[in-house]
């Protein structure tokens, strides 16, 4: 299945957390699952906080990528409109909460669960939980504006 990202204009797919054409990014990938959009995403030993541990920014950088895609995703749901369909959706982070629940293992891969809470004109709200070893150690809250269809040297076709 192909991800939320793939459908990203190149014109911006350039994100470190997300954009397929940043080498040095972490080019996340997610996907929808029922009404959840999940990213899976394996940390890589330079991701520490303290040995073991994933340090909390890749955390945050993860749930709000994560998030925006979703959001992206979910406004292309709401319209019925398939995915990179003209013009383009695109969103930007307008608020970004994440509440660290325990520390994250850095060992094995991290599983983001994301829920669509509320879409309200161009504005959607994903709250996404942060799994490792079957455990919740992260939950983020992300507000997800949707940009004009010319910003960032996107264009509608």
């Amino acid at each position: 299945m192909e991800a939320f990202q793939d459908h990203y204009d190149d014109a911006v797919a350039h994100c470190y957390g997300c954009g397929r054409n940043n080498e040095h990014g972490h080019q996340i990938k997610t996907c929808w699952e029922g009404e959840e959009t999940v990213t899976r995403f394996t940390p890589e030993p330079y991701h520490t906080a303290i040995p073991g541990f994933v340090y909390g920014g890749l955390i945050a950088s993860l749930v709000d990528c994560h998030s925006t895609g979703s959001a992206a995703a979910a406004m292309y749901r709401q319209q019925n409109r398939e995915l990179g369909s003209q013009p383009p959706m695109r969103f930007v982070t307008g608020s970004l909460h994440v509440d660290y629940l325990k520390p994250t293992p850095l060992d094995g891969a991290l599983e983001l669960r994301g829920r669509i809470v509320e879409i309200k004109g161009r504005k959607v709200v994903v709250e996404t939980d942060v799994i490792a070893c079957g455990e919740v150690t992260a939950r983020g809250r992300v507000v997800a504006v949707q940009m004009p269809a010319d910003f960032g040297g996107a264009k509608a076709a």
